[in-house]
Parts: structure tokens; sequence; C-alpha cells
């Protein structure tokens, strides 16, 4: 049995539904109407991640603290070092000293 949906008129950017109509004739969506709700299901998914973020984020500064810009930074600077580039991305740099052995 499937869900009753329920007829719903609103205003949109032209190129909104450009990309709706291109998505239902690339095969990336059954209808336009299909395309939209996974557009609000995606929508809603992110804002209840995001509250949820929020509320991790308020329960750990209850507990130890507002966190500072200072301890942002040095997470940064530590994921950045941790990162691991599983495809794509750039090369890193050679060194000038390697550049000119090889040339």
């Amino acid at each position: 049995m499937s869900i009753r949906k329920e007829r719903l008129t609103v205003t949109v950017d032209p190129s909104y539904i450009d990309a709706g109509n291109s998505a239902v004739a690339e095969g990336r969506a059954e209808s336009v109407s299909a395309w939209v709700n996974a557009a609000l299901a995606e929508k809603i998914a992110t804002e209840q991640r995001l509250a949820a973020l929020a509320g991790a984020v308020a329960a750990y500064e209850k507990k130890y603290g507002v966190i500072s810009l200072q301890e942002l930074a040095d997470q940064a600077r530590a994921d950045r070092e941790a990162a691991r580039v599983i495809r794509g991305g750039t090369r890193p740099a050679r060194s000038k000293a390697r550049r000119r052995k090889s040339a």
C-alpha cells in the first residue's frame, strides 16, 4: 500500500524546474514530483543531522566548557595532518631540489 500524497502548489526558480526536468529526462528521477520529494527528504535529513550535531556540541560544552577558536584550529590542523587521499586530489608538489635533479 502506498502512502497517500497531497498536492502542493509552490513557486520555484526556473533553474530548479530545469534541473528537475533534466533529472527525469536522464532517467535519474521517475517524475518531477519524485525528484522534489527526494530533495525535500534530503533537506529534512540534513536538518536533523545538523540538529543532532548542535545537540552534541551543546552537551560537550556544558560538560567541558566552550570550545575555543584555538581548539578548533588545532583540531583542523590535526585533521589535515591525519587525512589520507583515497582517490583523486592533487599530487604533492616536488621540492626545488628534486625538480633540478629531474631536469
